[in-house]
């Protein structure tokens, strides 16, 4: 920190927080690094240090070396070879190095005039020319230096680092950071929160760079454990708010007039349970039979039979009286489920004058109409689609279950929506599906206010999926292995990779994939095409026709993620698989080896231009060619991408944790997991100052 503004407590003016809308540009740049509140300033912590409370002599400089020196400027010149840049020679009395600058102003040029003393500072290099720094920071000579390190914040374009750290300290300064622990409430000593702060913004230049680098140092361990509690908090809360909430008694044996739609879908299911099925599906029931909403994840593998559990708790829902709602992120994925729920409950419902209903974005506005009004009186018993079940114009009579799929894919306001469509004053049960299992240590945290229940048993039948690493420049190959595929009767995925910047050239892309391999594998071939572009009736006129096997390759991007069940499609290519996600690899791959046939899935591969693939991309295949265990797979997905990529949507607006570490902190886990009742119990007060100072708003959010 400069010696100027060495004390915490200094008064900056402060117009980032000014009032109304007429904001400057500090403070929409500000803004959009979510620094509104004082103890959002005091809570944005540096990325890193500069050291700069020292001077060095230039004899003593080692290359490669971050140094900071005072010398006298001996000769400036402007030169154009091989560019315009300004080139000043400055000599301490030990040696001599020469400075650089590509980029300067007039100003510059008068602040390096021949005789001038200033400071320097930059990485020393050696060169034909001598020693040199290029670009380094100037500042007069003589000024005090600091008695901190100087720390450097992430930033965005318009905001300076010195404008950006005085905001920050003049935040630090007001933040009302009162103690929120009860004394002695830590089984270690922790730091008090001001000072911690205070340290981690401007820390002593004596201390160990490694413990700030891996956020051991005792002020990290402060922060660490506030943020922890702040979250286990924030989740007891809702825990007890839902405990004061009802829903509607799902039980449906010894009432006068309900039906055994549950008894009889299980005797028309062409298959028996598997015993995790069994499992689960117990587990929800019980939760139905309460008055206490069900809040449960129902997490499993591709292809471990989500769907039918799904249909067994919706039996129990309309055999209670009441309606059930599902609503999955595309419509590809909800016709896949309504074309499965249809076959399995149409006929079971319309004996009792019920039915399936179907509401989506794309429908004309007579059918839906007619759906919204068979949900609205009670006809619809099932209701399954996308967004478009929540939307304003559509009302239910007796929603008693929400059933949410690819729940990550959701926003916390989708689900609250879907939770308003409940008859008034009462909680419909909610329950979400994933096809992303969870790890361990992010079910005991970020979803500790859900119960999980897990699928870890594949159906009999499912083979497993030899998954091969092939280099671009063998794409023969690849094709060659695609023509004896067909040749066994066989049919075959083509994904190629979705560039989100531009949909032109997504659909270019999977248009020209069609024609090579069309000229490749002969006219005799029927290669059906499906993009994101294309109209909704058209996608599901090309997947209808690969579904009846009318199509023997189907080239797509992503949008077969999820949702798509072709028992006769034994191989999958993936073209430069190196663009995706881990999940997303894993999601695709489970759309092969859905029959008896033995299946594989090609990730095809482009190295750069060094012949070589990125470190994460690297780790993505290699995980993929070792394990096909989803819950393996989520556990290195989980390693590479950290737990805020990792949780995607159902996450947004929720306490994603900025410092702590699930893995290296789980001591200070369990204690914030002990402490957060207790504190909520008989510190209330404390308890609720504590969520606000670091959620916020977004503690609101855990209540969905």
């Amino acid at each position: 920190m400069p010696a100027a503004a060495a004390s915490p407590t200094a008064k900056t003016p402060a117009p980032s927080r000014a009032p109304g809308s007429g904001l400057s540009a500090v403070q929409r740049a500000l803004r959009k690094l979510g620094l509104v509140r004082d103890i959002d300033f005091a809570l944005y912590l540096p990325m890193r240090y500069e050291d700069e409370t020292r001077l060095q002599r230039l004899a003593d400089a080692r290359e490669g070396e971050v140094v900071q020196v005072e010398a006298v400027v001996t000769a400036v010149e402007v030169v154009y070879r091989p560019r315009r840049q300004l080139v000043v020679m400055v000599d301490d009395g030990t040696d001599t190095c020469q400075l650089r600058f590509f980029n300067f102003y007039p100003s510059q040029q008068k602040q390096l005039e021949v005789g001038a003393r200033v400071r320097v500072r930059g990485e020393m290099r050696g060169g034909f020319a001598g020693r040199q720094m290029m670009h380094p920071t100037v500042k007069a000579a003589g000024t005090l230096l600091p008695n901190a390190l100087t720390p450097i914040y992430s930033t965005i374009a318009g905001l300076a680092q010195p404008v950006l750290r005085r905001e920050v300290q003049s935040g630090l300064a007001r933040a009302a950071l009162d103690e929120t622990l009860p004394p002695g409430s830590a089984p270690f000593e922790l730091w008090a929160l001001r000072r911690a702060l205070q340290f981690l913004h401007y820390p002593t230049p004596d201390v160990s760079m490694a413990t700030l680098e891996d956020r051991s140092h005792p002020a990290w361990q402060r922060l660490k454990a506030e943020e922890l509690l702040a979250q286990q908090l924030s989740q007891a809360e809702a825990r007890q708010v839902r405990a004061a909430q009802r829903s509607p008694v799902l039980e449906s044996e010894g009432s006068p007039g309900r039906g055994d739609l549950h008894r009889r879908l299980l005797k028309v299911l062409p298959f028996g349970l598997t015993g995790a099925q069994q499992r689960v599906e117990e587990e929800i029931t019980r939760d139905l039979r309460r008055e206490v909403p069900m809040h449960r994840l129902l997490q499993g593998d591709v292809g471990s039979g989500k769907t039918v559990v799904a249909a067994l708790a919706a039996a129990r829902c309309i055999d209670a009286g009441f309606q059930c709602a599902l609503m999955a992120p595309t419509e590809i994925l909800a016709a896949q489920h309504f074309g499965k729920l249809v076959g399995w409950l149409d006929p079971l419902l319309a004996e009792q004058g019920l039915r399936v209903a179907w509401l989506t974005g794309s429908q004309k506005k007579k059918e839906r109409d007619l759906m919204s009004a068979a949900a609205e009186s009670g006809e619809a018993a099932l209701v399954i689609g996308t967004h478009a079940v929540i939307s304003e114009k559509v009302r239910f009579r007796k929603l008693a279950l929400a059933i949410i799929d690819e729940q990550h894919r959701f926003g916390v306001a989708q689900r609250l929506a879907l939770r308003g469509k409940a008859p008034e004053g009462r909680e419909p049960h909610l329950l979400m599906m994933s096809a992303t299992p969870i790890p361990r240590t992010l079910a005991m945290s970020y979803y500790a206010d859900l119960d999980v229940s897990t699928l870890d048993e594949l159906p009999p039948g499912r083979t497993p999926i030899v998954t091969k690493l092939v280099a671009e420049h063998r794409r023969d190959e690849v094709v060659e292995r695609i023509c004896a595929q067909l040749a066994q009767g066989r049919q075959v995925y083509w994904v190629c990779p979705l560039i989100e910047e531009s949909e032109a050239v997504d659909l270019r892309n999977a248009t020209e994939t069609r024609d090579e391999l069309a000229a490749a594998l002969g006219a005799a071939v029927s290669i059906g095409l499906l993009h994101s572009r294309m109209p909704q009736a058209e996608k599901q006129a090309v997947m209808q026709s690969f579904v009846a096997g009318a199509l023997q390759v189907l080239v797509s991007t992503t949008v077969i993620e999820v949702g798509v069940d072709v028992p006769n499609a034994s191989l999958m290519v993936i073209e430069h698989a190196e663009r995706f996600g881990l999940s997303q690899l894993h999601q695709l791959r489970g759309r092969v080896g859905r029959g008896a046939a033995a299946s594989a899935c090609v990730l095809l591969y482009a190295p750069n231009e060094g012949g070589r693939l990125g470190e994460s991309a690297r780790a993505r295949l290699k995980a993929m060619a070792e394990t096909g265990d989803g819950f393996e797979i989520a556990r290195r997905d989980l390693e590479i991408r950290g737990p805020g990529e990792f949780l995607g949507a159902r996450q947004s607006g929720a306490p994603l944790l900025r410092f702590a570490d699930l893995e290296t902190d789980s001591l200070l886990l369990d204690w914030a997991k002990e402490l957060a009742p207790r504190l909520l119990m008989h510190h209330p007060g404390l308890a609720r100052q504590h969520v606000e100072r670091w959620l916020g708003s977004k503690a609101e959010y855990l209540k969905a």
